[in-house]
């Protein structure tokens, strides 16, 4: 081979390692990455065969990652191939000497590349393992070219061992000094792909571990809520895999690729982040007594009280009418007492009816909220007041639910906090959507919505499936204190409604239902009695079904 020719095939390795390389940089997968890295160098390097290993996390084993051979049609490891049954390859004896004679853990451990033109006159390494297999399979190994893969660090990362390079006569060469050089570049390029791999597996781990801590802290105030927020990102990513596969409609073009899944799987997990800081008492009312404890007890010993004084008093007029000799009066007083002892009794069993918190609290239940508050009774300080005070009954008379207005707006505060903890974060370019994601939740598609009014066309498609991911989660619950878990019937009846007033995305509605979303999340998270026959026809403002898409 005269200089011009080798400056030439110089020149077309060089090209090759570049596509390679570049080829590196770009993918993420890591099983897929080691497979081009195995693939690239035997194509390179005009080699038969390869192993590639990987260091354990101890620096002590060699994992056999990906095994190939062409002669042989050998494909073990990686994503596609057969499993590799062999195990670890020891760096150390079991007293700690190195593993000399392996010629891959030598690599390994002095950090440096073997090259042997034939592994069967080869001096100082032990290749019967080799032999037995070429015995047992009538191959012929002969050239390794053994390459340790260094990252920046100079860590070991793994070693790269090639076989039996090919001359253009197809007959079994060693490998050269140029590709020797060239197999060392491309082990280093490989080395710092995968140790980019693993930093980028390491931040997605300590990023989610973070969210997690997050999520614990508010399980820890308030159970139902970490749950809420683990349940509401697989609802969502439901959502969005029935938008993938649609092709119809607003769906026509929109897909989600691997990091734009992650991203909005991040956003679902952290959209009430800001509950973190909302008070225990107000995310956990169950009641509409309760603040730290539930006052409906206090207003029980108060009835107590009540029943106390009015048998005092019916006793003291018994004892006076016997006094004075005027008996005919005592039934007419007996009869009294009952009467007041029953209004009382029927007085706190409504107390507690309306302590509970239902969807409406009438005029007639608030007239007679208003007669019992004027009651009188003596408190502890011996002073005659009102039997409820201007905060209870104020809580008392709440139309729906247990939340007072200043209640609720603390509550709808949490997406605020949300969103300003979370536009805080330097995100990388993947997860800039995040905030985005996270923090629209809770507005509605004719801009009536909080905390910033945006309408339908101000937002993205994932932010709108988040909202109707959280308030299905929400009305399906059945872990809520202060109400029991609807049924699937239920549900769609109020998110229908929520349609028809252009509160949630009716697209994204009408495919959550004809998809049968809900019953897939409600076959894993809602309780047998919760999953009733859905009669899709009944549900208001639904009406779109795959049959007769093409006519919407």
């Amino acid at each position: 081979m005269d200089m011009g020719e080798t400056k030439t095939e110089s020149f077309e390795l060089i090209e090759k390692l570049n596509e390679i390389g570049i080829a590196l940089s770009t993918e993420k997968n890591t099983p897929k990455l080691l497979e081009m890295i195995l693939k690239g160098a035997k194509a390179i390097l005009n080699a038969d065969g390869g192993t590639l290993y990987l260091a354990t996390e101890d620096k002590r084993h060699l994992q056999f990652e990906i095994i190939m051979n062409d002669s042989l049609g050998i494909m073990m490891g990686a994503q596609l191939g057969e499993p590799i049954p062999f195990d670890p390859l020891p760096l150390y004896d079991a007293d700690g000497n190195p593993n000399n004679t392996m010629v891959a853990a030598h690599a390994a451990l002095y950090k440096k590349t073997i090259n042997i033109p034939d592994a069967y006159t080869a001096k100082g390494f032990d290749f019967a393992g080799t032999r037995a297999f070429d015995t047992k399979t009538g191959y012929r190994s002969q050239s390794f070219l053994t390459l340790p893969m260094l990252n920046h660090e100079n860590e070991l990362i793994g070693v790269l061992q090639l076989i039996n390079a090919k001359g253009d006569d197809r007959q079994i060469i060693e490998f050269s000094k140029i590709a020797q050089r060239i197999g060392e570049s491309l082990a280093s390029q490989a080395a710092i792909a995968l140790t980019n791999n693993k930093l980028i597996g390491q931040f997605r781990e300590l990023f989610e571990s973070f969210i997690n801590l997050m999520s614990e802290a508010i399980d820890k105030k308030s159970p139902y809520n970490g749950a809420h927020c683990r349940r509401v990102p697989t609802l969502t990513m439901m959502i969005a895999d029935a938008a993938c596969k649609a092709d119809y409609g607003i769906f026509k073009n929109f897909r989600l690729d691997d990091e734009e899944r992650y991203e909005l799987k991040i956003a679902g997990l952290l959209h009430d982040c800001g509950k973190v800081t909302t008070p225990v008492h107000v995310i956990d009312k169950a009641t509409k007594l309760e603040t730290i404890f539930d006052r409906i007890h206090l207003i029980n010993t108060r009835f107590e009280v009540l029943k106390r004084d009015a048998e005092i008093s019916f006793l003291n007029q018994k004892i006076a009418a016997i006094e004075s000799g005027n008996l005919s009066i005592i039934p007419a007083l007996e009869e009294s007492f009952k009467q007041k002892l029953a209004q009382y009794s029927s007085d706190q069993d409504f107390l507690r009816i309306c302590n509970i918190g239902g969807e409406f609290m009438s005029n007639e239940y608030k007239e007679r909220l208003q007669i019992i508050a004027t009651y009188r009774w003596i408190d502890p300080m011996g002073v005659e007041t009102n039997f409820l005070t201007e905060n209870e009954l104020y809580n008392l008379n709440i139309s729906r639910g247990t939340l007072t207005t200043e209640e609720r707006k603390i509550i709808n505060d949490h997406i605020v906090v949300t969103i300003e903890m979370l536009e805080q974060l330097p995100y990388p370019r993947n997860l800039r959507r995040v905030p985005e994601y996270a923090g629209g939740h809770h507005e509605r598609m004719d801009g009536k919505g909080y905390p910033r009014g945006l309408t339908r066309e101000q937002m993205s498609l994932p932010a709108r499936m988040m909202g109707i991911a959280d308030i299905f989660e929400a009305l399906s619950a059945k872990d809520r204190p202060y109400k029991q878990g609807k049924t699937l019937t239920e549900c769609l009846q109020i998110l229908g409604k929520m349609k028809l007033e252009n509160h949630i995305d009716p697209d994204l509605f009408d495919l959550f239902v004809s998809e049968k979303v809900y019953l897939r999340y409600a076959n894993e998270y809602l309780d047998p009695d919760q999953i009733d026959e859905v009669d899709e026809d009944k549900i208001p403002g639904y009406r779109v079904t795959l049959a007769n898409v093409g006519t919407k």
